[in-house]
């Protein structure tokens, strides 16, 4: 009987060690660069609003955990992250290999494909291959730049970085720019959808593994029990319609969790 309760005892040491730990998470401190409407923004009274910022509070709320919000340059995420400034990145990170040796990512967030914008009466653009000789807009850090000097610059296109993605946008629409190579969504929401927009379209859905799809939350790489009570959340805003209704309100009927 002795025996077969310490047998009892070390193989349950495990599960009551996990619970123990599991409870100690009374708050998540979420990184955010809010310079990115729809998805992360700050408001009129200095709040922050947004679809990650919704969502990361319903995944708490669905957790009970508190969630805090601390504000990091976007290019700084990673080391402010490693550096336990916070617990995890919720501004729209994209999954990438590079990324994926430094930290570990949550289930999916969302979709978030890449594509070129350009005027609509353009016999270009639905192509990288189309652009050569184009001037073609980007911005300034994101992957979309480092695609385009990789990819497109060698085809004959001539890259031009911004620091804002409005700047591509405004130069686009006074001639200064052929196309700009840019998220779909964020052009769909910002500019596509917009007055100023109506006269441009977007191509199809570039296909290549330095443009990833998947969006997700950024963790360290040994905090593999918040990344376990983290997507537990996710599951639960999905399971009960709370992502569809999150959704519905900053998109609309775009669905940007299937592909």
């Amino acid at each position: 009987m002795t025996s077969l309760r310490k047998i009892l005892s070390v193989l349950l040491l495990p599960l009551c060690a996990s619970t123990v730990q599991a409870q100690e998470w009374k708050e998540i401190r979420f990184g955010v660069y809010p310079e990115y409407p729809p998805f992360e923004s700050v408001a009129a009274d200095g709040s922050l609003q947004g679809f990650d910022i919704e969502l990361g509070n319903a995944i708490c709320e669905k957790l009970q955990v508190k969630c805090t919000w601390v504000h990091n340059e976007f290019d700084g995420m990673i080391p402010a992250l490693r550096a336990r400034k916070f617990d995890a990145i919720m501004s729209s990170m994209a999954v990438t290999p590079a990324r994926q040796k430094q930290i570990e990512f949550s289930d999916r967030l969302f979709l978030s494909p890449t594509s070129i914008i350009t005027r609509k009466g353009a016999d270009f653009g639905d192509t990288p291959e189309s652009l050569k000789g184009k001037q073609v807009g980007v911005l300034q850090g994101s992957l979309q730049e480092a695609y385009a000097r990789a990819k497109l610059a060698p085809l004959g296109a001539q890259v031009k970085a911004y620091q804002a993605q409005d700047q591509n946008y405004a130069d686009l629409m006074n001639g200064r720019l052929d196309a700009t190579l840019t998220d779909k969504l964020e052009a769909q929401l910002n500019f596509l959808s917009k007055p100023e927009g109506a006269e441009f379209k977007t191509g199809p859905a570039i296909k290549d593994p330095t443009l990833p799809l998947d969006i997700a939350m950024g963790l360290r790489k040994n905090d593999g029990e918040l990344k376990a009570l983290l997507n537990k959340g996710i599951a639960e805003v999905l399971a009960d319609g709370t992502f569809a209704k999150i959704q519905r309100k900053y998109v609309g009927d775009l669905d940007i969790y299937n592909e």
